[in-house]
C-alpha cells in the first residue's frame, strides 16, 4: 500500500492528467476541420457525437490517445517483426545505431575526461571547444556529417552512429571529469602517504569514486544517442528506423503514425535508460557500494 501511495500513484495521477489534457487538445484542434466536414455533408450532430467524430478522424491534426494506442498495438503485436510496418523492426534499426554511437561516445568521453583531469593544458585548450561544439544545432550538423562520410564511401549505420556519438560524448565527458575529481583532498593525501603511484591512485581511488557520476551521465548520454540516431535518419532518406516512420508520416499526413513512432521512441529510450541504471547499480554493488 505504501509503495502504491508513494511511487505508483503519483506517476499514475500525472499520466491521467496528461491523457485528459491530450483528449481535450485533440477535440479543440480537430473541431474546426470536423465542423467544416459536417457542414459540407449537411450533418448536424449533437455535442457527444461531434466529440466522438473529432476523436476518430482518419487524418487528425492531433490524434486522440486511443487512436495512437491502437496503432502502437497493431504495429507492435499484430505485425511480423520483419514487416516494414512493424514498430519493432523500425525500433531495432534505430536501436542498432543508437547503441553503436553510445559505445563510441562513452569511450570518447571517458578518454577525454581522463586527459583533462591529468593534463591541465587540455582543460584550458580542449574543454572550451567541447562546450562550444554542443551549441551547434544537431539538425544543422547532421547533413554535413552524412555528406562528408558519403564522399568517402562511408554509409549505412556508421554515419548515424557518428551523429549519436556527437551528442552522447559530452555528458559522459562532463560527468566523468566531475567524478574523477570527486575524491576529497584528505583521501588523495592518504594515497600519497601510502606512497601510491599516480596509476594506483587513479585505479584505486579516482575510478571507483567516478562510477556513480559516470552512470548518471550515461543515462543522459543514451537518451541523447537515441535522439541522434533518429535525427541521423532524416537527411539520409532512410527506409527503416523511427526517423523514417516520422518522415513517411509527415509526407502522407499520417499523424497517427507519427505519434505512434514517437511513442515507440519514448519506450525505447525508457528501456535504455533503465538498462543503464540497472547495470550501474550492479557495478556499484560489485565494487562494495551499499544498496539504496
Amino acid at each position: 500500500m505504501t509503495l502504491f501511495r508513494e511511487k505508483i500513484w503519483p506517476v499514475l495521477s500525472i499520466l491521467l492528467l496528461l491523457v485528459v489534457v491530450w483528449y481535450a487538445g485533440a477535440y479543440f484542434m480537430n473541431a474546426p476541420f470536423q465542423r467544416d466536414l459536417n457542414r459540407r455533408g449537411g450533418q448536424t450532430p449533437g455535442f457527444t457525437e461531434f466529440v466522438g467524430q473529432t476523436w476518430s478522424q482518419a487524418k487528425p491534426t492531433l490524434p486522440a490517445p486511443h487512436q495512437v494506442a491502437r496503432n502502437v498495438f497493431e504495429n507492435t503485436f499484430l505485425r511480423k517483426v520483419t514487416s516494414n510496418r512493424s514498430l519493432v523492426y523500425h525500433s531495432w534499426v534505430t536501436l542498432s545505431s543508437t547503441v553503436l554511437g553510445f559505445a563510441f561516445g562513452t569511450a570518447l568521453g571517458i578518454l577525454i575526461a581522463v586527459g583533462i583531469v591529468h593534463i591541465k593544458a587540455l582543460e584550458k585548450s580542449l574543454m572550451p571547444w567541447i562546450i562550444a561544439s554542443q551549441t551547434i544545432p544537431i539538425l544543422a550538423i547532421a547533413p554535413m556529417i552524412i555528406v562528408v562520410l558519403a564522399a568517402v564511401n562511408v554509409t549505412g549505420i556508421i554515419p548515424k552512429a557518428m551523429i549519436s556519438t556527437y551528442l552522447s560524448f559530452f555528458p559522459v565527458t562532463v560527468g566523468m571529469v566531475t567524478g574523477l575529481r570527486s575524491p576529497e583532498t584528505m583521501h588523495l593525501d592518504l594515497m600519497r602517504t601510502y606512497n601510491a603511484s599516480p596509476a594506483q591512485t587513479f585505479w584505486k581511488l579516482r575510478v571507483p569514486a567516478s562510477i556513480p557520476f559516470l552512470f548518471a551521465s550515461m543515462k543522459v548520454a543514451i537518451a541523447a544517442s537515441l535522439v541522434g540516431a533518429i535525427v541521423g535518419e532524416l537527411p539520409t532518406g532512410a527506409v527503416a528506423g523511427i526517423g523514417s516512420k516520422l518522415l513517411a508520416g509527415s509526407y502522407y499526413s499520417q499523424t497517427v503514425d507519427i505519434w505512434a513512432a514517437l511513442i515507440a521512441g519514448s519506450v525505447v529510450a525508457a528501456l535504455l535508460v533503465t538498462v543503464v541504471g540497472i547495470v550501474g547499480r550492479l557495478v556499484e554493488r560489485a565494487m562494495g557500494a551499499r544498496p539504496a
